[in-house]
């Protein structure tokens, strides 16, 4: 599977513009996944009664048609509101229009996330092209029980608003994330400035062992692209299944 990572920057609260660069930057990119940082329309914002959209908004309209346009996943959150609720929702919007979502579980109380949006309570899984992928944002890189892999899934996402000043967690983390779990992982983060802080990025793809297949360089706005391949994790487990001798779980 070929995967695009779409380190970008984000014009604050404006959703119109970020699409359109993002239809820009795309243009001319093949692949089966194309994956976007967290709140990619607005950048991260704890007042979502000044951005949120509705659960099937304009943005989600959006991803459906570069899905379709494109004949490739896309995958990133958004706020949204629901029945008057908030939440940082995370889109897998498929080619054929089919879609699932994730509420992203661990808010950001440093920050004050939580204060306004409500934390999901499900851990969700996604099928593409034949992979199990666990869908994820953020913080919920620090908490490692909640994605622990029992064996159900071949790649998690992150997705991300991940600063300057902490980057050296994400990408300790993202490692420790793919080995622990023998899994690929994406991690995804924006490049930029909003009004309280510098982003780097520092996406990347990694295989099951921690090694980079692919990744963006630090500090520029660009496209990356990596292959992952069933196939080859399959054999890796089988020859040290480390996940069949994994603890119970423990919540989730």
């Amino acid at each position: 599977m070929k995967i695009l990572l779409l380190q970008t920057d984000i014009v604050w609260q404006s959703p119109e513009a970020n699409r359109e660069h993002i239809d820009e930057l795309i243009k001319d990119a093949t692949a089966d996944l194309i994956i976007l940082p967290e709140m990619f329309t607005t950048g991260f914002c704890t007042s979502p009664k000044e951005i949120a959209e509705p659960a099937c908004g304009e943005t989600f309209d959006w991803m459906r048609g570069v899905a379709k346009t494109k004949n490739a996943a896309v995958a990133g959150s958004i706020a949204m509101e629901e029945n008057g609720r908030f939440f940082n929702r995370f889109y897998f919007v498929r080619p054929n229009g089919s879609y699932d979502t994730y509420d992203k579980r661990h808010l950001f109380s440093f920050a004050g996330e939580h204060k306004e949006y409500e934390a999901g309570q499900e851990r969700v899984i996604v099928e593409h092209l034949g992979f199990r992928i666990l869908l994820q944002v953020c913080y919920d890189l620090r908490f490692p029980v909640f994605s622990r892999n029992r064996n159900d899934y071949d790649m998690i996402i992150y997705v991300a608003n991940w600063p300057v000043q902490r980057i050296e967690a994400w990408n300790i983390l993202l490692k420790a994330r793919a080995i622990e779990n023998a899994c690929y992982v994406a991690g995804v983060n924006r490049v930029g400035y909003d009004p309280h802080c510098k982003y780097n990025g520092s996406s990347v793809l990694l295989d099951y062992m921690g090694k980079e297949i692919a990744a963006a360089m630090c500090g520029k706005e660009e496209i990356v692209f990596g292959e992952i391949d069933r196939e080859a994790l399959i054999a890796f487990r089988k020859k040290f299944p480390v996940l069949d001798d994994a603890d119970s779980p423990l919540i989730g």
